[in-house]
């Protein structure tokens, strides 16, 4: 018997016991336009549904990866909340978003991504507005993402995967060890002043924090 449980806050139903032709079938009959985000770990699936704060938020931080990338000449790719899944390991998981950078190269011709053959994101997001029953970090892991943030309770968590396990830290080793755990500062101020002034203020905070960084003559 399939057995559902609720998980107060936002909206995220757990399944037990369900097989991964079942995951891949609602895969395939959910389709790709759609808000809800699917995780699959040996035979729990769980299914989120965002609203408005969780997109929000969501939002921002892609602008915000965007303005790094761009500050710090890195190729990018985004890859939003792709179906990143490997049958053999039956895990798979549905980001809030993900990002190519150092593999940008290796994937840029490609149409569709396999994890069989072709790497995963080498940033991976995950938004949390709610107490998420499915621990998802053995999902990264399998999958061998490098880099996972995760922005929960008003803070933002960087993780990387050294030696098949993550490493918190305070800065993110992709973007110069800046620290960007100080980024959920920009996404309070975003109701008050608005998205475009706050992807301003934080380009400015990055250019100023690159500089205190760069040699002094």
């Amino acid at each position: 018997m399939v057995a559902a449980t609720p998980v107060l806050g936002e909206q995220r139903v757990i399944l037990q016991n369900i097989s991964w032709q079942c995951f891949e079938y609602l895969l395939q009959e959910l389709g790709e336009n759609r808000a809800a985000r699917l995780a699959y770990d040996r035979g729990v699936l769980e299914i989120m549904s965002p609203f408005m704060p969780h997109e929000h938020v969501k939002r921002l931080i892609e602008r915000f990866v965007d303005t790094l990338c761009d500050d710090l000449d890195l190729p990018i790719r985004s890859a939003g909340s792709l179906t990143c899944k490997r049958k053999d390991l039956e895990r798979g998981i549905e980001p809030d978003s993900g990002f190519y950078i150092q593999t940008e190269p290796l994937i840029r011709h490609l149409e569709h991504i396999d994890l069989a053959q072709d790497p995963p994101p080498d940033l991976m997001l995950e938004v949390d507005f709610s107490s998420s029953s499915l621990n998802k970090e053995p999902i990264y892991l399998a999958l061998g993402v490098p880099e996972v943030w995760r922005y929960a309770k008003g803070e933002l968590t960087i993780k990387q995967l050294r030696q098949r396990r993550y490493v918190q830290l305070d800065h993110s080793p992709t973007f110069a060890n800046l620290p960007l755990t100080e980024i959920p500062q920009f996404l309070s101020q975003s109701t008050q002043i608005g998205e475009r002034a706050v992807v301003r203020a934080c380009r400015a905070w990055v250019q100023d924090r690159l500089q205190e960084q760069s040699p002094k003559h």
